[in-house]
């Protein structure tokens, strides 16, 4: 192995983990590799080296290692897929493990703290464009590519800022010369100073080498955050419906179709990725499709028990723990809460319109959500096939036609309209 490999030396020559062994260093040294070749290129001695020491030590007491090294060698071990591709199980426990709980971002934050980092990434690659002429070339944007990058991006980190601080990065946006977007992304929000947060920095793994992959990558687990957010939204507001707080519920529910507003700006933002870049990378991502998004299927269920048909496609054959959620005795969603609501005749019309007010407009921010989503596949796909191995583009058009609270339309003789709200069908 290279000198550079001390570290993954030492690990592999321990025969049992102990205080000098550094799992963040481990890390560190691993991504600066993968960032060098992609993983898809991990040479096998460094591969078969890791695989020894995560079954070796089973890396006791180190989740976050552990997490890591899983992520890392899924390729290798024949078990590649979007969470691991994602890091999601290395994100997932930077949203619960820190030295402050202060210190740990709701999943809407972490989507910001995400863009942050693409924005810091785009200003230093630029930077060391111009500085150094022996930067390694990865073909970054050229300038109006970048710029309409960052406006995007900055846009999604300023909304979530709030205050004076959003002002000051509203006022930025679009007026700021390329000499000063590292002055600009230096004032971005960044992850605590907690262990936890230590890791936040290698949990991108490109398998190519193409600079495009980085910031989409960023915006797939900004994606993945944004979900889990409004599945959180969603589970609360059956929550409020349970202890008969319809207004309470409504409010979850109109916060849960604002966060579909970030969700779309992202595909702003992923519409700057060159379609030829994309092409080159997604060659190395087979089996690592959004359809097996885990997190975007359990808001699904949460609004309502999917149609038989849909629960046996391939939308949830591809997520079979979200599946078994959603065929399990006690699964509980947002339509079933509210018909049991709507029996007790608790509310006098106007309230109970507040709350399917709500729901259309969830509804509706959804399907306006998938139809950009289809938008955006075919100028990146066109006639391919999907990376998840779906029909790609004729896929997407397919779910525009399910809703989420069809279950609601049929209910109109029975008490429960829904016509004013449009999620019917």
């Amino acid at each position: 192995m290279n000198a550079e490999f001390a570290e993954v030396d030492r690990w592999a020559a321990s025969g049992h983990v102990h205080g000098a062994l550094d799992g963040l260093h481990l890390a560190r040294t691993v991504t600066d590799e993968v960032r060098r070749t992609g993983k898809h290129f991990l040479p096998q001695p460094l591969l078969h080296r890791l695989g020894d020491i995560q079954h070796r030590h089973a890396v006791d007491r180190r989740p976050l290692l552990q997490a890591f090294l899983d992520c890392m060698l899924d390729k290798h071990e024949g078990r590649y897929w979007n969470r691991t591709y994602l890091s999601l199980p290395l994100l997932e426990l930077l949203l619960e493990t820190s030295d402050d709980p202060e210190g740990v971002p709701d999943p809407n934050r972490m989507a910001t703290l995400l863009i942050a980092d693409v924005i810091r990434f785009e200003t230093r690659t630029a930077a060391l464009s111009r500085e150094s002429e022996g930067a390694v070339d990865r073909d970054p944007p050229d300038p109006v590519t970048l710029r309409k990058r960052l406006r995007h991006a900055l846009r999604f980190v300023a909304d979530d800022v709030g205050g004076a601080d959003a002002q000051d990065l509203w006022s930025l946006e679009g007026h700021v010369p390329a000499s000063r977007w590292a002055e600009v992304a230096d004032r971005l929000p960044r992850p605590t100073g907690t262990e936890a947060a230590h890791w936040f920095d290698v949990t991108v793994q490109p398998v190519y080498v193409l600079h495009d992959e980085y910031f989409f990558i960023r915006a797939l687990q900004a994606h993945e955050m944004i979900f889990t957010a409004i599945a959180a939204e969603v589970r609360a507001a059956i929550g409020a419906l349970r202890d008969g707080r319809l207004e309470a519920a409504a409010d979850h529910v109109d916060r849960a179709a604002g966060l579909f507003d970030r969700a779309s700006a992202l595909f702003r933002m992923v519409a700057t990725m060159r379609p030829g870049h994309f092409s080159a990378f997604r060659e190395f991502t087979q089996g690592a499709s959004a359809i097996q998004s885990e997190q975007y299927k359990r808001f699904e269920i949460l609004c309502g028990l999917p149609t038989a048909p849909r629960l046996r496609s391939e939308a949830f054959t591809h997520v079979p723990s979200v599946r078994a959620e959603a065929e399990g005795e006690g699964h509980d969603t947002v339509v079933r809460a509210y018909l049991d609501l709507r029996r007790s005749v608790r509310f006098t019309e106007a309230e109970w319109n507040r709350f399917r007010s709500a729901l259309g407009g969830l509804e509706e921010r959804h399907q306006r959500w998938k139809s950009t989503h289809r938008s955006l596949a075919a100028r990146m796909l066109g006639d391919a096939h999907g990376s998840g191995y779906t029909a790609g583009v004729p896929y997407l058009a397919e779910c525009l036609d399910n809703r989420l609270f069809w279950q609601l339309g049929e209910q109109r003789g029975a008490g429960c309209p829904m016509g004013a709200t449009g999620t019917g069908g």
